[in-house]
Protein backbone atom coordinates (compact mmCIF):
# COMPACT_ATOMS: atom_id res chain seq x y z
CA UNK A 1 0.00 0.00 0.00
CA UNK A 2 1.29 3.34 -0.27
CA UNK A 3 1.91 6.18 2.34
CA UNK A 4 -0.92 9.17 2.64
CA UNK A 5 1.20 12.45 3.58
CA UNK A 6 -0.97 14.61 6.32
CA UNK A 7 1.45 16.98 7.01
CA UNK A 8 5.05 18.39 6.45
CA UNK A 9 7.40 15.77 7.15
CA UNK A 10 4.64 13.17 8.62
CA UNK A 11 3.42 10.03 6.37
CA UNK A 12 0.43 7.45 7.68
CA UNK A 13 1.83 3.90 6.68
CA UNK A 14 -1.97 1.92 6.44
CA UNK A 15 -1.93 -1.26 7.63
CA UNK A 16 -1.71 -3.84 5.24
CA UNK A 17 -0.62 -7.73 5.12
CA UNK A 18 2.10 -7.94 7.35
CA UNK A 19 0.42 -6.98 10.62
CA UNK A 20 -0.73 -10.44 10.33
CA UNK A 21 2.16 -11.90 10.90
CA UNK A 22 2.63 -11.06 14.58
CA UNK A 23 6.27 -11.90 16.29
CA UNK A 24 6.50 -15.41 18.19
CA UNK A 25 5.94 -14.91 21.74
CA UNK A 26 8.81 -17.05 22.83
CA UNK A 27 10.44 -19.73 20.74
CA UNK A 28 8.29 -20.63 18.11
CA UNK A 29 5.39 -19.63 19.40
CA UNK A 30 2.71 -17.02 18.37
CA UNK A 31 0.35 -15.24 19.05
CA UNK A 32 -2.71 -17.04 17.31
CA UNK A 33 -1.60 -20.37 18.23
CA UNK A 34 -1.94 -19.67 22.08
CA UNK A 35 -5.28 -18.20 21.20
CA UNK A 36 -6.37 -21.57 19.50
CA UNK A 37 -5.22 -23.45 22.24
CA UNK A 38 -7.12 -21.22 24.87
CA UNK A 39 -10.36 -21.08 22.79
CA UNK A 40 -10.38 -24.56 23.47
CA UNK A 41 -10.19 -24.36 27.47
CA UNK A 42 -12.57 -21.72 27.39
CA UNK A 43 -14.88 -24.03 25.24
CA UNK A 44 -14.29 -26.96 27.34
CA UNK A 45 -14.59 -25.27 30.48
CA UNK A 46 -17.61 -23.59 29.89
CA UNK A 47 -19.81 -26.82 28.96
CA UNK A 48 -18.26 -28.60 31.85
CA UNK A 49 -18.99 -25.91 34.44
CA UNK A 50 -22.29 -25.42 32.94
CA UNK A 51 -23.41 -28.81 33.18
CA UNK A 52 -21.93 -29.72 36.36
CA UNK A 53 -24.89 -29.14 38.35
CA UNK A 54 -27.82 -28.97 35.76
CA UNK A 55 -31.38 -28.02 37.44
CA UNK A 56 -34.96 -28.80 35.94
CA UNK A 57 -35.36 -24.79 36.31
CA UNK A 58 -31.72 -23.88 34.19
CA UNK A 59 -29.45 -20.63 35.89
CA UNK A 60 -28.41 -17.91 33.44
CA UNK A 61 -25.39 -20.10 32.57
CA UNK A 62 -26.54 -23.23 31.91
CA UNK A 63 -29.91 -21.62 29.80
CA UNK A 64 -26.93 -20.10 27.59
CA UNK A 65 -25.23 -23.58 27.33
CA UNK A 66 -28.48 -24.89 26.73
CA UNK A 67 -29.05 -22.59 23.74
CA UNK A 68 -25.86 -23.30 22.74
CA UNK A 69 -26.17 -26.55 22.23
CA UNK A 70 -29.86 -26.60 20.87
CA UNK A 71 -28.92 -24.48 18.40
CA UNK A 72 -26.20 -26.52 16.75
CA UNK A 73 -28.08 -30.05 17.20
CA UNK A 74 -31.22 -28.82 15.60
CA UNK A 75 -31.15 -25.22 13.71
CA UNK A 76 -27.68 -26.88 12.25
CA UNK A 77 -27.37 -30.68 12.67
CA UNK A 78 -30.81 -31.80 11.98
CA UNK A 79 -31.64 -29.15 9.62
CA UNK A 80 -28.88 -30.20 7.21
CA UNK A 81 -28.37 -33.88 7.89
CA UNK A 82 -31.87 -34.95 8.68
CA UNK A 83 -33.50 -36.24 11.41
CA UNK A 84 -32.68 -39.74 10.99
CA UNK A 85 -28.78 -39.89 10.82
CA UNK A 86 -28.02 -36.16 12.57
CA UNK A 87 -27.66 -37.05 15.83
CA UNK A 88 -23.92 -38.86 15.65
CA UNK A 89 -22.72 -35.92 14.39
CA UNK A 90 -24.11 -33.16 16.91
CA UNK A 91 -20.51 -33.04 18.78
CA UNK A 92 -18.82 -32.36 15.49
CA UNK A 93 -21.22 -29.69 14.11
CA UNK A 94 -21.39 -28.18 17.85
CA UNK A 95 -17.66 -28.05 18.41
CA UNK A 96 -17.00 -26.43 14.57
CA UNK A 97 -19.38 -23.90 15.68
CA UNK A 98 -18.11 -22.72 19.10
CA UNK A 99 -14.57 -23.33 17.68
CA UNK A 100 -14.77 -21.02 14.88
CA UNK A 101 -17.02 -18.57 17.11
CA UNK A 102 -14.54 -17.95 19.71
CA UNK A 103 -11.91 -17.53 17.06
CA UNK A 104 -13.64 -15.19 15.27
CA UNK A 105 -14.89 -13.27 18.74
CA UNK A 106 -10.93 -12.84 19.54
CA UNK A 107 -11.12 -9.81 16.56
CA UNK A 108 -13.30 -7.17 19.11
CA UNK A 109 -12.09 -8.14 22.49
CA UNK A 110 -9.75 -5.73 24.44
CA UNK A 111 -5.95 -6.23 24.74
CA UNK A 112 -6.78 -9.59 22.53
CA UNK A 113 -7.98 -7.74 19.01
CA UNK A 114 -7.00 -10.59 16.84
CA UNK A 115 -9.46 -12.79 15.00
CA UNK A 116 -7.69 -16.55 14.47
CA UNK A 117 -9.09 -17.46 11.44
CA UNK A 118 -7.80 -14.18 10.01
CA UNK A 119 -4.80 -16.62 9.44
CA UNK A 120 -5.78 -19.43 6.78
CA UNK A 121 -4.07 -22.35 8.11
CA UNK A 122 -6.58 -22.43 11.07
CA UNK A 123 -9.78 -22.54 8.90
CA UNK A 124 -8.01 -24.21 6.07
CA UNK A 125 -6.98 -27.52 8.66
CA UNK A 126 -10.56 -27.33 9.71
CA UNK A 127 -11.68 -27.61 6.15
CA UNK A 128 -9.16 -29.77 5.18
CA UNK A 129 -8.38 -32.49 7.92
CA UNK A 130 -11.51 -32.28 9.56
CA UNK A 131 -14.22 -31.89 7.82
CA UNK A 132 -13.06 -33.37 4.24
CA UNK A 133 -12.71 -36.44 5.78
CA UNK A 134 -15.81 -36.72 7.36
CA UNK A 135 -18.35 -36.25 5.00
CA UNK A 136 -16.37 -38.15 2.39
CA UNK A 137 -15.91 -41.17 5.01
CA UNK A 138 -19.39 -41.81 6.09
CA UNK A 139 -20.97 -41.40 2.43
CA UNK A 140 -18.34 -44.03 1.81
CA UNK A 141 -19.29 -45.94 5.14
CA UNK A 142 -22.76 -45.96 4.16
CA UNK A 143 -22.72 -46.70 0.09
CA UNK A 144 -19.04 -48.38 -0.49
CA UNK A 145 -16.72 -46.21 -2.69
CA UNK A 146 -18.33 -46.75 -5.93
CA UNK A 147 -22.31 -46.22 -4.64
CA UNK A 148 -20.79 -43.36 -3.04
CA UNK A 149 -18.74 -41.58 -6.42
CA UNK A 150 -21.80 -42.75 -8.42
CA UNK A 151 -24.19 -40.62 -5.99
CA UNK A 152 -21.88 -37.91 -5.66
CA UNK A 153 -20.46 -37.46 -9.43
CA UNK A 154 -23.59 -39.56 -11.84
CA UNK A 155 -27.10 -37.08 -10.86
CA UNK A 156 -29.93 -39.27 -11.69
CA UNK A 157 -31.75 -38.69 -15.43
CA UNK A 158 -28.97 -37.30 -16.58
CA UNK A 159 -28.37 -37.88 -20.64
CA UNK A 160 -25.13 -39.82 -20.82
CA UNK A 161 -23.78 -36.92 -23.37
CA UNK A 162 -23.83 -34.56 -20.78
CA UNK A 163 -22.40 -36.95 -18.00
CA UNK A 164 -19.62 -36.00 -19.81
CA UNK A 165 -19.18 -32.81 -19.05
CA UNK A 166 -21.22 -32.89 -15.84
CA UNK A 167 -19.27 -35.69 -14.21
CA UNK A 168 -15.45 -33.66 -14.08
CA UNK A 169 -16.98 -30.50 -12.86
CA UNK A 170 -18.52 -32.66 -9.79
CA UNK A 171 -15.84 -34.35 -9.24
CA UNK A 172 -13.52 -30.96 -9.35
CA UNK A 173 -16.40 -29.12 -6.99
CA UNK A 174 -17.31 -31.88 -4.09
CA UNK A 175 -13.93 -32.87 -3.84
CA UNK A 176 -11.56 -30.02 -4.28
CA UNK A 177 -13.45 -26.61 -4.53
CA UNK A 178 -15.53 -27.44 -1.65
CA UNK A 179 -13.08 -27.80 1.38
CA UNK A 180 -11.13 -24.87 0.03
CA UNK A 181 -14.20 -22.48 -0.48
CA UNK A 182 -15.39 -23.74 2.95
CA UNK A 183 -11.98 -22.55 4.41
CA UNK A 184 -11.84 -19.14 2.28
CA UNK A 185 -14.99 -17.75 3.64
CA UNK A 186 -14.68 -17.15 7.40
CA UNK A 187 -10.77 -16.04 6.40
CA UNK A 188 -11.54 -13.89 3.56
CA UNK A 189 -14.47 -12.29 6.00
CA UNK A 190 -12.07 -12.08 9.30
CA UNK A 191 -9.05 -11.15 7.53
CA UNK A 192 -10.89 -7.94 5.82
CA UNK A 193 -12.84 -7.03 9.26
CA UNK A 194 -9.72 -6.84 11.51
CA UNK A 195 -7.81 -4.51 8.01
CA UNK A 196 -10.83 -2.27 8.09
CA UNK A 197 -10.93 -1.95 12.52
CA UNK A 198 -7.14 -1.35 11.90
CA UNK A 199 -7.37 1.18 9.23
CA UNK A 200 -9.72 3.26 11.38
CA UNK A 201 -8.20 3.29 14.20
CA UNK A 202 -4.84 3.44 13.75
CA UNK A 203 -5.97 6.21 11.36
CA UNK A 204 -7.75 7.91 14.07
CA UNK A 205 -4.70 7.84 16.11
CA UNK A 206 -2.76 9.54 13.62
CA UNK A 207 -4.97 11.87 12.67
CA UNK A 208 -4.83 13.51 16.22
CA UNK A 209 -1.47 12.98 17.08
CA UNK A 210 0.35 13.72 13.62
CA UNK A 211 -1.91 15.68 11.41
CA UNK A 212 -2.26 19.02 10.67
CA UNK A 213 -4.30 21.16 13.06
CA UNK A 214 -7.28 21.28 10.66
CA UNK A 215 -7.68 17.01 10.09
CA UNK A 216 -7.37 16.72 13.96
CA UNK A 217 -10.91 16.70 13.95
CA UNK A 218 -11.42 13.87 11.39
CA UNK A 219 -10.02 11.49 14.20
CA UNK A 220 -13.20 11.42 16.02
CA UNK A 221 -15.04 10.52 13.02
CA UNK A 222 -12.42 7.71 12.41
CA UNK A 223 -12.83 6.36 15.45
CA UNK A 224 -16.90 7.02 15.36
CA UNK A 225 -16.20 4.53 11.82
CA UNK A 226 -13.92 2.50 14.36
CA UNK A 227 -16.83 1.72 16.98
CA UNK A 228 -19.94 1.24 14.10
CA UNK A 229 -17.37 -1.33 12.43
CA UNK A 230 -16.66 -2.97 15.40
CA UNK A 231 -20.53 -3.50 16.16
CA UNK A 232 -20.68 -5.09 12.26
CA UNK A 233 -17.77 -7.01 12.71
CA UNK A 234 -19.23 -8.40 16.06
CA UNK A 235 -22.26 -9.86 13.70
CA UNK A 236 -20.34 -11.22 11.20
CA UNK A 237 -18.16 -12.60 13.27
CA UNK A 238 -21.21 -14.97 14.55
CA UNK A 239 -22.66 -15.24 11.02
CA UNK A 240 -19.48 -16.64 9.91
CA UNK A 241 -18.95 -19.01 12.82
CA UNK A 242 -22.82 -20.38 11.61
CA UNK A 243 -21.96 -20.56 8.25
CA UNK A 244 -18.74 -22.45 8.79
CA UNK A 245 -20.90 -25.12 10.65
CA UNK A 246 -24.05 -24.97 8.21
CA UNK A 247 -22.03 -25.80 5.17
CA UNK A 248 -20.09 -28.65 6.61
CA UNK A 249 -23.76 -29.87 8.17
CA UNK A 250 -24.72 -29.68 4.47
CA UNK A 251 -21.62 -31.51 3.26
CA UNK A 252 -22.54 -34.68 5.45
CA UNK A 253 -26.20 -34.38 4.79
CA UNK A 254 -25.17 -34.77 1.31
CA UNK A 255 -22.84 -37.36 1.37
CA UNK A 256 -25.59 -39.61 3.61
CA UNK A 257 -28.49 -38.46 1.09
CA UNK A 258 -29.98 -41.46 -0.71
CA UNK A 259 -29.63 -38.92 -4.31
CA UNK A 260 -29.31 -35.65 -5.23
Amino acid sequence: MGRLVLAEGDTFNPPGVKDFFLPPIFGDVTKPMVLVVLSVVIIAAFFLITSRNLKVVPSKWQFAAESVYDFGRNNIARDQIGSKEFQPFVPLVLSLFTFVLVNNIYGIIPFIQFPTMSKIAFPLALAVLVVYPVYHGVGIKKFGLGGYLKNQLIPPGVPKPVLLLLTPIELFLKFLVDPITLAIRVFAAMFAGHLILLVFTLGGEYLLLHAAVPLKPVSIVAWAFAIAMTFLEAFIQVLQAYIFALLAASYIGRALAEDH
